[in-house]
Order: C-alpha cells, then structure tokens, then sequence
C-alpha cells in the first residue's frame, strides 16, 4: 500500500510541475509576442516600433496591417474583422479616429464579446493608451482608424 502511495504522490508532483511550467512558458510567449509599442498617434498618422503608418491599421501579435479598410468605411462590421477574430485575440481595442466618426454597432461589440475577448472601443488617442497598457499582460490586438 505505501508503494502505491508513493507512486501517486509522484504523480501528482510530476502533473503539478508540468503544468506550473506550461503556464510560465505560456504568459512569457504572450509577452513577446504582443509587444508592438505604440509610439505616437496624431491623427492620420501612427508609429509602431519606430515605423510611421498613415492608413487606418490592425496591429497583430508581432506585425502590422496596413492596408485594412472597412467595407462601409466609418461603419465597423463583424465581416471587417474576420482574421481578427481567426487569431483569438483576449483583447481588441477598437480606435474610431480623433473624432470618433467611426461607429462600432452594439451588434458588432457583442458578437466580438461572445467570442471569449474584451473589447475596448474609444478615440484612437485613448484607445492607444489602452493597447499599450493591456497588451503588457495579454493577447491584443488593435484595430485603429487613424483619421476622422
């Protein structure tokens, strides 16, 4: 009996540990590959990591779409934001532009929230803000119109 004890014991030691480093490995590789610091945003222009975009942008897990426009242009459709949702993002932080012209529906929002995410939608100012303060501690990515 005492050998089958030991045996359990060893066991659960084993899953214990094995699961402790999977998460540490895990939140490490969240780190390094959500960091893409936002260093400027003035309207119709932003800077990544020391590059300078002026098109409205997705910002990835380690890289940056530039090219990302909206099928009703100040209108944020789940459509406009398949492969965001495809990458399983914990966090999206929507930017609707200096002046908030661009809508994001109630419909938009909570099909995005059934999901499993967050989602944060302010200015574009603020919403930089947000993105590089959440991004620190999960997986985000930004979807930013960076003009009106």
């Amino acid at each position: 009996m005492k050998r089958h004890s030991y045996l359990n014991i060893i066991i659960l030691f084993y899953n214990v540990t094995e699961y402790i480093v999977s998460d540490i490995i895990k939140r490490k590789e969240k780190r390094n590959r959500s960091d893409m610091k936002i260093e400027h945003y003035s309207f119709g222009r932003i800077t990544i990591e020391g590059k300078t975009y002026t098109s409205d942008i997705i910002i990835y897990q380690g890289k940056v779409n530039a090219s990302w426009w909206r099928k009703q242009g100040h209108n944020l459709e789940i459509a406009d934001l398949v492969d965001v949702l495809a990458a399983q993002p914990e966090v999206l932080v929507v930017g609707t532009g200096a002046m908030g012209l661009m809508k994001v529906p109630k419909e938009t929002i909570s099909h995005l929230q059934s999901k499993g995410g967050e989602v944060h939608v302010a200015r574009t100012g603020e919403a930089v803000a947000i993105f590089n303060k959440l991004q620190k501690d999960k997986v985000a990515i930004a979807a930013f119109h960076l003009t009106c």
